[in-house]
C-alpha cells in the first residue's frame, strides 16, 4: 500500500494488517534481527503464530511500523509480507522469497 493510498484513508480509520516474516537466524545478527522484528510487531499488534502478527493501526502508525520493519530486515536473507485484510491491496512482499503466483498453472 503506497503512502498516497495511506494518505487517502479517512483520518482515524484504522487498518487491519497481517504481518508474516521469516528471518534467517544462522548467525547472531540474524537472531538480533528476529528479536527486533518481533518487538516492532508486538508494539503494534498481537502475535497469532510464531512469526505472524495481527495489527490494527492508524494510517500514520502504519507508516512508522512499515518503515521500522523494512529497516530491520536483511532483504537478501529474510522475507516480510504484509496482508491488508480490509483493503483492495492484497499483499506487499519484501525480501528473498518470491511470492507464488496462484493464478498461474501449478506444475508438479
Amino acid at each position: 500500500m503506497s503512502c498516497a493510498d495511506i494518505a487517502g484513508r479517512d483520518e482515524g480509520k484504522s487498518m487491519f494488517v497481517l504481518i508474516a516474516y521469516d528471518v534467517s537466524t544462522i548467525d547472531k545478527a540474524g537472531a538480533r534481527r528476529l528479536r527486533r522484528v518481533a518487538q516492532a510487531c508486538e508494539d503494534y499488534g498481537q502475535r497469532v503464530q510464531n512469526s505472524v502478527f495481527e495489527c490494527r493501526v492508524e494510517p500514520q502508525h502504519w507508516i512508522v511500523l512499515r518503515d521500522r520493519l523494512l529497516r530491520e530486515i536483511n532483504i537478501k536473507e529474510d522475507a516480510l509480507r504484509f496482508y491488508f485484510l480490509d483493503s483492495d491491496v492484497p499483499v506487499e512482499n519484501y525480501g528473498c522469497k518470491e511470492p507464488i503466483n496462484l493464478e498461474s498453472p501449478l506444475v508438479l
